[in-house]
């Protein structure tokens, strides 16, 4: 009986793993399809915000069917698939900051990986409006450039970022606007303006109050 209960275990968590690779290549060719067709810089396209809404209800139900997939449960490529389609919950802040915590105790059991874990911290971090600890989020800024988002202090990013096996930050600026560049994107006309409506779409969604 107990072998036939890890036969039904192991054929759940490889459906689940095939069904979240398949989220994540939807959401990824979606988003090459507005590259191709230069739309990537203007704001959050309505149908990229369906996607990743509807991807983040599917993966939660997964979640609460078999856990967190950790890298032993479902393997390392849809380990990593799950923690982007997360990452692209921005419209979630429950499931987020639910899968976070998770997140944590997989990294710390070695089932994740540590910079998952560092993207997802500070992803929540900015939206929530606080100093980021990894610098690797990024936004356009008033001088027109993509730049990290705010974070406490330069030093220690760059020693946390080493922790993991990350790139410096500098490193990684020039990274990050070489592929904006690359992708054609622009920066917003009116910097205020965008600003205020990132604000607005953060109380909305319950990010600030």
């Amino acid at each position: 009986m107990r072998f036939g209960n890890n036969t039904i275990y192991r054929m759940n968590y490889k459906s689940a793993a095939e069904r979240i690779i398949a989220l994540r290549n939807t959401d990824i060719e979606f988003r090459e399809r507005l590259v191709q067709n230069k739309r990537i810089g203007e704001g959050y396209n309505e149908e990229m915000k369906k996607l990743h809404n509807r991807n983040a209800r599917i993966l939660n139900h997964i979640i609460d069917t078999i856990g967190y997939p950790t890298i032993d449960k479902v393997g390392k490529e849809a380990s990593e698939a799950a923690w982007m389609i997360i990452q692209h919950s921005i419209e979630q802040p429950d499931f987020m900051k639910k899968c976070v915590k998770l997140l944590e105790r997989a990294v710390s059991e070695n089932k994740a990986e540590a910079r998952s874990l560092a993207y997802l911290t500070d992803r929540i971090a900015t939206l929530e409006g606080k100093p980021q600890l990894y610098g690797t989020q990024f936004d356009w800024d008033e001088n027109k450039k993509l730049s990290p988002k705010l974070f406490d202090n330069l030093a220690k990013v760059n020693q946390r970022r080493k922790s993991i096996g990350l790139k410096t930050l500098e490193e990684q600026t020039a990274i990050i606007r070489r592929q904006a560049e690359n992708e054609s994107q622009f920066p917003p006309t009116d910097f205020v303006k965008r600003k205020q409506e990132i604000d607005e779409w953060r109380k909305k969604v319950g990010w600030i109050k």
